[in-house]
């Protein structure tokens, strides 16, 4: 089987597979979904919208860990 034998949604199903991807529906504001269309071009707005919730969750666990070594160290002074 070649890829000419591959449709293209098999096709597109089996690298987002790959990458880790999962097709969701999300209802989201028309003022979120402008804003990242005029600031994405020609990357995608999708995957800005993807990388922005990647930062928040990496802000949660640094504030987490923060948190955590403040209270250590508080608790020995």
């Amino acid at each position: 089987m070649g890829l000419k034998d591959v449709d293209r949604e098999t096709f597109a199903a089996a690298v987002n597979e790959r990458l880790g991807k999962q097709r969701v529906s999300i209802m989201l504001d028309s003022a979120v979904i402008e804003f990242f269309k005029a600031k994405a071009g020609e990357r995608g707005y999708q995957t800005m919208i993807n990388q922005s919730l990647h930062q928040a969750m990496h802000a949660e666990q640094i504030e987490t860990v923060l948190r955590r070594v403040i209270r250590e160290e508080l608790s020995h002074t």
